[in-house]
């Protein structure tokens, strides 16, 4: 059973691609009954969509596109999933090659962000409702953008060669070092440490070592 907090909590983690925000952020939540959200498989879901819309990244014609879909949010045990138009895209499609190669493209245009925007801000409201002690939200702005206010806000981090490691073994195609390049270059939200946040370094912890050191911070009084 998860051991549940004594109020409701916003739990930030950002980091860059494959320093472990996804495996730490479902522990996390089993651990204190929080919903999960992973911003990433947003960003994904909205490639996939607007791509299968016809829209690219650079043609003017994304806004437009943007109006048309639907957002919306389903539970799948405690981690929210994006829907779009009613559905909810598989994992095989919101990864593929063609997804991986663009969805930093699409995440870098402002349209994109502030269609996010309002929309990732009412999973807090979404994890109230459903009875959760929190929320924890992983990504690349949220506790620089989408709560600055987060109760706990941490950064996760590790060299490229691990994370490049731990790519290949998840069968991903796509490159540390660009993604780090567009994430971290882009006009709107970059990917930064937030001022503040709790830096840890994954590269030479285990998983269970990475929960463990934010779940005792979260824990003590």
């Amino acid at each position: 059973m998860p051991e549940t907090v004594s109020r409701f909590i916003i739990v930030a983690i950002d980091g860059g691609a494959a320093v472990g925000k996804s495996s730490t952020s479902k522990r996390v939540a089993e651990d204190l009954d929080l919903m999960h959200v992973d911003t990433g498989a947003h960003y994904r879901t909205l490639t996939y969509a607007l791509l299968a819309a016809g829209a690219q990244a650079a043609d003017g014609s994304v806004e437009a596109h943007l109006e048309r879909l639907e957002l919306g949010t389903e539970l799948d045990g405690r981690s929210a999933r994006l829907s779009v138009d009613g559905k909810v895209p598989a994992d095989s499609e919101i990864r593929s090659p063609r997804v991986n190669a663009e969805v930093s493209r699409f995440a870098a245009l402002p349209a994109v962000r502030r269609a996010l925007f309002d929309y990732q801000r009412s999973q807090a409201e979404v994890a109230r409702g459903n009875g959760f002690a929190g929320l924890v939200m992983e990504g690349r702005d949220i506790g620089s953008v989408i709560f600055p206010d987060a109760d706990f806000r941490f950064f996760l981090h590790a060299d490229e060669a691990t994370r490049a490691e731990r790519r290949a073994k998840e069968g991903q195609t796509d490159s540390i070092a660009e993604r780090d390049k567009m994430d971290r270059s882009r006009k709107t939200a970059p990917l930064v440490c937030p001022d503040g946040a709790i830096k840890i370094d994954t590269a030479p912890r285990s998983l269970e070592e990475v929960v463990d050191s934010i779940t005792r911070r979260i824990r003590t009084p």
